[in-house]
């Protein structure tokens, strides 16, 4: 056949050679030690590259930048279709998508599922709270504990999930977390002693830490992650909505608190079946070879040489950890605290009817959902940066109008407003952290994050917990005020990672 008649069917380009490197031969499936560093994921193939016109001073290396460690840096993602600067090596890449391989939609839809258990999960105390300080004759500051020892539980998995994953697989740290959820979600529904359910939200936390750090990984390595991640979030929101409105009807209804917990552990143990399921054999497709095989290569190379710092203190080192889990702290701990607390303050500040003002934060969660459905997917057309800071100051108008305005019906639709504005904050700010990490990273660094976010999701309810004791309910707006204002310094102290063009 002749070769106009293969030109047909396959478009042929030539890519520029790089140096005498790219024409090896491959001995094996597994890269080498060498070959690992000239690989990266996250981004797809544009053709052949083409020369930019740019200086040496216009980039800001560090350790991780160099030749040799392997890491995707600003400047790549600055110019997925252009040369880099001196020093650096070029290379095409390959990204896994929704529907390559196949079984990955299942993934998301997975992923979903357990975006929405936990969102039921957070969203419940709020409405809980009154009932539950009735039921064990507890004040602010006691039954704050939950949100305390589950972000105890968190912070402790930040250390192990890098190690669990790499001993028994993705698949079955997944089904691991969710088997904790069933027991901590057991232990709840059968109305122990309240220091019994203080441990059993620990149980949660640590759960949660594990897999919201696996399926946010594996999310924010997906072409169009963005998008992806707003969805898949959104279904925490559609769970938050759920989840308060299911609450209030029950106990509004004579039953006690604690068989909410029932329905949660049911969506938790479909859940491990569903994540069993969907991610066995990930590593070994052929649509996550690569990305498996790179990882292989690193932990045989941390098991031959081990390094001198661990990947948390690596992690720690980069920047974007201590300030994108200063960032998340402040954000999981302004929507805690608002979902947490806002019902007491509308019965005790606005005369609220308890059976009526729960709603109250279905509407907050409902906000969450729609800003992550509608919001997050029109992010990646914009400045992330400036996107970001527009939804802070968004936020910390719509909290002083609740502060300020004395009307139940108002406050209620300002609080949705708070909701809608701070949606889209969290899948945007994932999708932006794993673009600037270093790819062996990424699992320990968004774990210690996520940690960082339920520490914030621990302090921030219980700050207002021991605070209103004394002072009032009323002083839930200035600590979220408070916390808008980190995030927004957190923000801003990023490295700046321009749209790409894909």
């Amino acid at each position: 056949m002749s070769t106009q008649a293969f030109g047909a069917f396959f478009d042929v380009e030539s890519a520029p050679v790089k140096g005498p490197e790219l024409a090896r031969t491959k001995a094996s499936a597994v890269p080498t030690a060498v070959e690992l560093e000239e690989y990266t994921t996250g981004g797809q193939y544009n053709g052949p590259v083409a020369p930019i016109h740019e200086t040496e001073s216009q980039y800001t290396f560090s350790a991780r930048d160099t030749p040799g460690t392997g890491t995707q840096t600003p400047a790549r993602l600055n110019n997925p279709s252009g040369t880099m600067p001196p020093g650096q090596h070029d290379v095409s890449y390959i990204v896994p998508t929704f529907n390559d391989p196949p079984m990955n939609k299942w993934r998301v839809l997975a992923c979903c599922l357990v975006y929405f258990t936990n969102g039921m999960n957070d969203a419940a105390p709020g409405a809980l709270i009154p009932y539950m300080e009735k039921h064990y004759h507890v004040g602010y500051a006691i039954v704050s504990l939950i949100f305390v020892s589950q972000a105890i539980g968190f912070i402790g998995a930040a250390f192990f999930n890098d190690a669990l994953k790499s001993k028994i697989g993705q698949a079955k740290t997944l089904i691991f977390s969710e088997l904790i959820k069933v027991l901590a979600f057991t232990l709840i529904a059968i109305t122990p002693p309240y220091p019994v359910v203080v441990v059993a939200f620990f149980l949660l936390g640590w759960a949660m830490a594990i897999n919201l750090a696996l399926i946010n990984v594996f999310l924010a390595n997906l072409a169009g992650s963005t998008t992806i991640l707003g969805l898949s979030q959104g279904m925490y929101g559609v769970g938050g909505t759920i989840g308060p409105f299911i609450a209030t009807t029950l106990v509004s209804h004579g039953s006690i608190w604690s068989r909410f917990y029932l329905i949660t552990l049911a969506f938790s143990t479909v859940g491990a079946a569903v994540a069993g399921i969907t991610f066995h054999g990930i590593e070994s497709e052929p649509g996550q070879s690569l990305h498996a095989a790179l990882e292989r290569t690193a932990s045989q190379q941390r098991a031959a040489n081990p390094p001198k710092r661990t990947l948390l203190v690596q992690a720690l080192r980069d920047r974007v950890t201590p300030f994108g889990a200063l960032f998340t702290f402040a954000y999981q701990g302004a929507e805690v605290a608002i979902s947490g607390w806002v019902i007491s303050f509308l019965i005790a500040e606005r005369g609220g009817d308890p059976a009526k003002v729960g709603y109250a934060t279905a509407g907050f969660w409902g906000g969450i959902t729609l800003g992550r459905f509608t919001l997050a997917p029109l992010s990646a057309k914009y400045d992330q940066k400036r996107f970001i800071h527009a939804l802070g100051l968004a936020a910390i108008a719509f909290q002083l109008l609740v502060w300020l305005v004395p009307n139940v019906i108002g406050d209620s639709v300002a609080v949705a407003m708070v909701g809608f504005v701070l949606g889209p904050i969290a899948p945007c700010s994932v999708a932006y952290f794993v673009r600037l990490l270093p790819r062996g990273l990424h699992t320990t660094a968004i774990g210690f994050i996520s940690s960082a976010g339920s520490s914030g999701g621990a302090a921030a309810p219980f700050l207002t917990g021991l605070v209103a004791q004394a002072k009032g309910t009323w002083v839930l707006h200035p600590i979220c005020i408070g916390l808008f204002v980190l995030m927004g310094t957190c923000w801003y102290c990023l490295p700046t990672v321009e749209k790409r063009s894909e």
